[in-house]
């Protein structure tokens, strides 16, 4: 090792003592979250039956003010004009077109049907869960992880032009044509267009808009020095209330289905957290060995290994109704989920400076975590 790398080394802190008081504990308060709201759902009085009956077009209006809260300073954050240096890396754009539309809803197909063989409809609501990518909660445990903010910002707009095209497609193909060639059951479902649609535009497209149009005009009106020195640690704080909001939300609604059915979801969580880790790890490495640093590779990572349980909730409760095994195996997704990608943050960075080595953009000094 060479004098300059050894100092480094030496002068090196870990990139958990410098996140902030509220990213460092992060794992506390969305396990917090989740118990808060499953206490909420399970002993509050009809409380799920009120919070999912205010809605527009099909979307859960309390759940879409937490996640456009969550990811409006996170798509602040982002330097829309260095998105071009993503879009022209093709092996960044093609290794996660693979991982997430054909890879990740194959595991899932795979898992579902080792592990839930007799039970259709959860197995249905898992293959389900497989083909929603993720396009929300990503730029959380990216941004806390210190992966690149323009490459994930790209990759889940990507996603979310596949997702608008293929959803019903693969839907289509992983419930009805690939289990008739293998001899399996099928299942008939009719995917709503419109849900897809609705999910892309309410949970991407207003946060996208409103970050860029605030980078746009702000550096214009104050420069990029006041703007991410000093406007972007205001409003970063509220990324993570923004999603703890929406884990109370999420559980309050589904509370007492989770709580009253804890076998059921025991036999849904066990494919899903084997899916989160695999598809991170595979990912990660995939990323690696393709020659990507560590910065991008956690960006593919975390946007291959998420999901998008808005929609697959959305489109599970609107196919085969709110108290279906479909439903609740989309309702246990974010159960999993969410924790679970938490850990797989710390695991990043714990990884980073062991697999990517004299890599200046693993996280060491860096400014971390969404609410710095």
């Amino acid at each position: 090792m060479s004098t300059t790398a050894t100092t480094a080394a030496q002068n090196a802190v870990p990139v958990t003592k410098e996140m902030s008081f509220l990213d460092r504990w992060l794992p506390v308060w969305i396990l917090a979250a989740m118990a808060v709201g499953l206490l909420l759902g399970r002993f509050v009085p009809g409380l799920d039956t009120a919070l999912d009956s205010v809605k527009i077009g099909g979307i859960s209006v309390p759940i879409a003010i937490g996640l456009l809260v969550m990811m409006y300073p996170v798509l602040a954050k982002v330097r829309y004009d260095e998105t071009r240096r993503v879009t022209g890396d093709r092996k960044l754009i093609v290794l996660s077109l693979v991982l997430n539309w054909v890879a990740g809803p194959a595991f899932m197909f795979a898992l579902a049907w080792i592990f839930l063989p007799d039970l259709p409809e959860f197995r249905t609501g898992l293959i389900i869960v497989g083909l929603a990518r993720c396009i929300a909660m990503v730029f959380i445990w990216n941004d806390l992880a210190c992966g690149d903010r323009e490459a994930a910002a790209v990759l889940v707009a990507i996603n979310s032009v596949f997702q608008l095209f293929a959803y019903a497609v693969l839907g289509w193909f992983y419930l009805q044509v690939l289990p008739s060639w293998l001899g399996l059951e099928t299942t008939s479902a009719q995917f709503s267009i419109t849900a897809i649609v609705a999910s892309v535009l309410v949970f991407l497209g207003i946060p996208l808009l409103a970050g860029f149009l605030t980078r746009t005009f702000g550096e214009r009106a104050k420069g990029r020095t006041w703007y991410e020195e000093t406007f972007l640690p205001k409003i970063g704080p509220w990324a993570l209330y923004g999603l703890l909001f929406t884990v109370v939300l999420l559980f309050a609604m589904q509370g007492e289905a989770i709580t009253s059915n804890p076998l059921d979801v025991a036999r849904i969580a066990v494919p899903l957290l084997i899916y989160f880790v695999l598809m991170f790890v595979f990912s990660l490495l995939a990323s690696k060995a393709v020659g990507l640093n560590y910065a991008k590779s956690t960006s593919v990572a975390f946007t291959a290994s998420g999901n998008n349980f808005e929609l697959a909730i959305a489109v599970a409760i609107g196919t085969f109704g709110v108290t279906s095994g479909q439903a609740l195996a989309g309702v246990v997704g974010p159960l999993i989920e969410v924790p679970v990608l938490i850990g797989l943050v710390y695991v990043a960075l714990w990884l980073g400076p062991k697999l990517f080595r004299n890599d200046p953009t693993v996280p060491n000094r860096r400014a971390t975590g969404v609410s710095s």
